[in-house]
């Protein structure tokens, strides 16, 4: 399995780990429950990586439609997942991959590490952690076996081993 951390500006950090960690532990339970295995290496991708960037900018143009399967989801749809990016001292920030998603009372949201976190000292995988939407870096659920969303997972697939990029390709609704 992987987790897919992604970089989003001045030369971040980005850990393929998330995708598929996130998607077949977490997204794939129709309860969301985290478990973390982190196998894949660290991959480094630069804050000018036009293809990841491109990513974020189409995953948070599509938000609504995560919230719209968030607010009322069809039964074969599960596993609601945000991609969130936390600052941190040691680079821009790290994208990790956030199961269990709830809207708080105060505007904000909350969620649980899909994976280990790498870059944020204490925190660990299961941990419940607060954001704002403006941290949102992409979105993903499973609609009858298939990943919905996750754009920044596509330009990591030229990263993992074959046999796993193709794996996860096929689990894509639209590769």
């Amino acid at each position: 399995m992987a987790t897919v951390t992604s970089a989003l500006s001045i030369c971040s950090k980005c850990v393929v780990a998330a995708a598929v960690a996130a998607v077949l532990a977490v997204l794939g339970s129709p309860t969301g429950s985290v478990r973390a295995q982190d196998r894949f290496p660290v991959i480094d991708l630069s804050s000018s990586n036009a293809e990841m960037n491109a990513a974020i900018a189409k995953g948070r143009a599509s938000l609504p439609t995560f919230w719209a399967s968030y607010d009322a989801p069809k039964p074969s749809e599960t596993g609601h997942s945000l991609k969130v990016r936390f600052p941190n001292p040691r680079n821009n920030g790290e994208h990790i991959w956030m199961a269990d998603v709830k809207k708080t009372a105060d505007g904000r949201y909350s969620g649980r590490f899909a994976n280990a976190p790498r870059d944020l000292p204490g925190k660990k995988a299961g941990e419940v952690a607060l954001f704002n939407e403006a941290d949102i870096s992409d979105w993903m659920f499973m609609r009858n076996g298939k990943i919905v969303g996750g754009e920044t997972i596509r330009p990591l697939l030229k990263s993992l081993p074959k046999a796993d990029a193709d794996a996860l390709r096929a689990r894509l609704e639209s590769p």
